[in-house]
């Protein structure tokens, strides 16, 4: 038997037509409405009536569900589509009628569609978690349910199954259930984070291959910045990292690299030089193992982590593709930290977490997760994971993956919700125990003995590019609540602008200018030809966080006139100024400006 269970806040149908030479009689249901009803769509299979007990299973879990969603009544309805291996019309009705009749003994408001006949419904679904379940039951066999390989951990430590959650859970962990657990796909709708992608020079390559970008002048800037911003996280851990660079091409006839591809999927781009099968790197791995398998490393020297800024590239499907999301090359600071044991790979692994955390909580946002492992991962590692969810302070999904199929205990996916109420992953990280033996990668233990490491795989921000579309995505969440969308200021391609009111107060731009870019802070000058009300708009379509207008009672007092995007207008002092700039930069990277100071020596470009 096959169930189908919907929560629905309106339900009504209607009996058009025979669809079964023996349907039964309908005896006035032709009609039938209810509301907060459980709509149970019932599909009775071949062998069904053979075991009493699959009516007994079938009334537990649909008074199970009535019960937990407090429905007011259920509705029973015979629906064929469910299964090939359907039961005679006269088992099938036995059975249904019997269900309708031990729910009703249970105390359960209950009616049911008549069988045989083609009926128009019209249902209206809550659209909660639990609004959508569905139940096989066999002969002989418990029920099972359709979310087998998914539960719920909570900061506490509880660990419950989908079908159990309580209600009240927050709106963000909801949208990662609804997506991962129960495939409901939001509605669709351009994302305006595209907008402000073109607006700073973030494009697809029409001259590649799909999935490849172009960055513009500014938005070189960016990933700059957000480049040199990563290698400052990693360092912020508090352990030993060394940078590293290497090739972007890897030879399959290695052993390792071969096995490490096989285990990564089917998202490989390949190609052939020299009559030599080749794969272009999906993440760091392959140079950084290659790399450390040479060192000599002892256990004092643990944990050491390894970072490379990396290209990478992954085959994504044409319909998957997501300017500055999903694409089929982008940047990724991939850190790999080699740790003595699982024990101290656990350890470490806090920071790590701790660390993806606090940079989402920087740009104002908040991740929800996922945590794929294992069922006997969970069983023997729960006090380990239990801190982990209480570091984060709310529920987590736990998506439980076959027993030896992957190279890791633990892969952490760290989700946002973006401006459509999609889950977008941007972080990772993973405990991996597979792959040093893999590599010949050891170090030496306490007895002089060779060990392999255990290696933490993470993106602490994610791929560069993802660390970005979650800069926009989260300032077209601020336009759609009414605020001005703006950038960070550590990021900003233009820190400062000067706009002089006429040519008379070039030179005094200029040195206002000049001591920005001494404190390494972006600034230009916009000594166009155009009016200060032209100019000053001119800023804010490019979203400058500081507008200085200089004329004749700035140059005269001192004071300048400052725009503050978001904030309104102020006059301060230049030394004023610096501080507060510097104050807002501090713990940042200053990158410099790459472009022309005065803005009459640009050309046009988007």
């Amino acid at each position: 038997m096959k169930l189908l269970l919907i929560h629905a806040k309106s339900f009504e149908y209607e009996a058009r037509e025979k669809a079964l030479e023996g349907a039964e009689d309908i005896d006035g249901r032709r009609v039938g409405k209810a509301e907060n009803a459980l709509v149970v769509f019932v599909t009775v299979e071949e062998g069904d009536s053979s075991d009493p007990g699959v009516v007994s299973a079938a009334v537990r879990e649909i008074e199970d569900v009535f019960r937990r969603v407090k429905a007011s009544e259920v509705v029973v309805y015979p629906y064929a589509h469910l299964s090939e291996n359907l039961a005679s019309p006269g088992e099938a009705l036995a059975i249904l009628k019997s269900i309708e009749s031990q729910l009703s003994e249970k105390g359960l408001k209950t009616q049911r569609a008549p069988f045989g006949w083609y009926k128009r419904f019209t249902l209206d679904c809550y659209g909660h978690p639990l609004s959508e379940l569905s139940r096989s039951i066999r002969p002989g066999e418990p029920p099972k349910r359709g979310f087998e390989d998914f539960a719920v951990m909570f900061p506490d430590g509880r660990v419950v199954s989908v079908e159990e959650l309580p209600s009240g859970l927050p709106a963000d962990f909801v949208a990662l259930l609804e997506s991962e657990v129960f495939k409901r796909r939001r509605e669709g709708g351009e994302p305006q984070f595209l907008e402000y992608c073109k607006k700073f020079g973030f494009e697809w390559e029409p001259m590649s291959d799909l999935g490849h970008m172009r960055y513009g002048p500014e938005a070189t800037i960016m990933v700059e910045a957000v480049s040199e911003y990563a290698w400052q996280v990693c360092r912020s851990l508090g352990i030993p990292v060394y940078k590293v660079r290497g090739t972007n091409t890897f030879n399959l006839e290695y052993k390792p690299v071969l096995q490490h591809a096989q285990l990564f999927g089917d998202r490989l781009y390949q190609f052939e030089v020299d009559e030599k099968k080749l794969v272009l790197r999906y993440a760091a791995c392959h140079q950084q193992f290659a790399m450390i398998k040479d060192w000599e490393i002892s256990y004092r020297d643990l944990p050491l982590g390894m970072l490379e800024i990396a290209d990478s590239y992954r085959l994504e499907q044409p319909g998957e593709l997501l300017l500055c999301f999903r694409l089929r090359k982008f940047t990724m600071p991939d850190l790999h930290i080699f740790c003595r044991d699982l024990a101290q790979a656990q350890e470490v692994s806090f920071l790590v977490h701790r660390k993806i955390y606090e940079e989402m909580r920087r740009l104002g946002r908040d991740y929800v997760s996922i945590y794929n492992l294992t069922r006997s991962f969970l069983d023997g590692h729960k006090e380990y994971l239990r801190k982990l969810v209480e570091m984060e302070g709310k529920p987590v999904l736990l998506h439980f993956v076959p027993e030896g199929k992957y190279y890791w205990f633990l892969n952490i996916e760290y989700n946002i919700i973006d401006e459509l109420g999609r889950p977008r992953e941007i972080g990772t990280f993973q405990i991996d125990f597979g792959n040093a033996e893999r590599f010949g990668i050891t170090y030496t233990d306490e007895k002089g003995e060779r060990k392999h490491p255990v290696i933490i795989h993470t993106a602490l921000i994610g791929s560069i590019e993802r660390y970005i579309f979650a800069v926009f995505d989260t300032a077209a969440q601020k336009s759609k609540r009414g605020e001005q969308p703006s950038l960070p200021l550590w990021l900003a391609p233009v820190q400062v602008r000067v706009i002089p009111f006429s040519k008379e107060y070039l030179k005094n731009a200029d040195e206002v200018a000049d001591t920005f870019e001494k404190e390494g802070v972006r600034v230009d000058v916009d000594d166009r030809d155009e009016s200060v009300g032209k100019r000053v708009r001119d800023a804010e379509v490019k979203w400058i966080p500081y507008v200085i207008v200089i004329g004749k009672k700035e140059a005269e007092t001192g004071k300048l006139s400052v725009r503050i995007r978001g904030q309104g207008q102020f006059e301060m002092t230049l030394e004023e100024l610096v501080e507060r700039i510097n104050k807002e930069l501090q713990g940042y990277p200053r990158v410099s400006a790459m472009l022309p100071r005065y803005l009459s020596k640009r050309p046009s470009y988007r």
